[in-house]
């Protein structure tokens, strides 16, 4: 069965007496689009986690979340540079020597000069919190395919049903469809007649021509191409791997046939049954948006 491309999972798990929450959202979008939005002690995990996205979802913009509330936090990590210190000193002492300046060059100094000194408050990557966050993300993912698998199912409902109503108005044109071509034929044969009265010169010249004429109202081949378009389309319905782009390619295919009809057929009643099949297909065609 089709799937949406809309979908929620959430997941949460105690971490250092804090949480660890992990949550999947997923929006329409004509190809796959992923989107992570880490701490930054997670950051090394971004690839993994895309990978894991696309593992599971094909289309569709997915934007996962991960958030790190509360818990022991660790020290941070202080990080002396003796070999720039050394350098500073002797440049400062080069300086002094050349300025003749007064002063002395003490610790104080040298610590405060940039990066001698710095503390990260990034804690070193933690085994046991990358196994819980790719296995909550793993779960948070599942949750969301079975979201849009729901989702998809309340889709093909309602797309079924739509073809439905499509089908009772190709009935309807399909009964008034062998009548057309007579009704054409007779009708202009009348006119004929009537402008010219009984000074025809070639009446099966003025048949021929009229058959000709009245050849082109019909609609017997988009018709069949219509039937087999709608067939495809059902049965595309019921598959389980990505069909959305499919699914749009056979709307488009179907709206051509269904303009076509409506130009040759130029029939009244026709006409009002292909403003509704229109109207459907684009009905249709808003739900395909969200197929997967």
């Amino acid at each position: 069965m089709i799937q949406s491309m809309t979908g929620f999972g959430r997941r949460q798990s105690v971490w250092r007496e804090g949480f660890v929450t992990v949550e999947v959202r997923s929006v329409n979008h004509r190809f796959l689009e992923v989107a992570c939005r880490l701490p930054h002690s997670l950051s090394h995990l971004e690839e993994t986690l895309k990978k894991a996205v696309r593992q599971r979802c094909t289309r569709g913009r997915i934007d996962l979340t991960i958030a790190l509330q509360g818990g022991r936090s660790k020290n941070g990590t202080v990080r002396l540079d003796q070999s720039l210190a050394k350098q500073y000193h002797q440049a400062l002492r080069t300086l002094k020597k050349s300025l003749k300046l007064h002063g002395s060059i003490d610790l104080a100094l040298i610590a405060g000069l940039r990066d001698v000194v710095s503390v990260s408050d990034q804690p070193p990557e933690d085994p046991k919190l990358r196994r819980l966050v790719v296995r909550l993300v793993a779960e948070s993912l599942g949750d969301l395919a079975a979201m849009r698998s729901r989702e998809g199912t309340a889709l093909a409902k309602d797309m079924l049903t739509r073809l439905g109503i499509i089908g009772e108005h190709r009935l309807h044109i399909g009964a008034r469809a062998p009548l057309l071509t007579q009704e054409v034929f007779d009708r202009m044969r009348g006119r004929v007649e009537k402008l010219l009265g009984e000074a025809v010169p070639d009446v099966l010249r003025l048949n021929q021509e009229l058959a000709v004429f009245a050849e082109r109202t019909d609609i017997t081949e988009e018709l069949v191409r219509f039937d087999s378009h709608m067939v495809q389309f059902e049965q595309s319905l019921t598959r389980s791997e990505p069909v959305g782009k499919t699914l749009d390619f056979m709307l488009q295919e179907i709206g051509r046939e269904v303009n076509t009809i409506g130009s040759k057929a130029n029939d009244a009643e026709i006409a009002g049954h292909v403003i509704q099949l229109k109207t459907e297909l684009e009905r249709l065609r808003e739900q395909v948006q969200n197929v997967e």
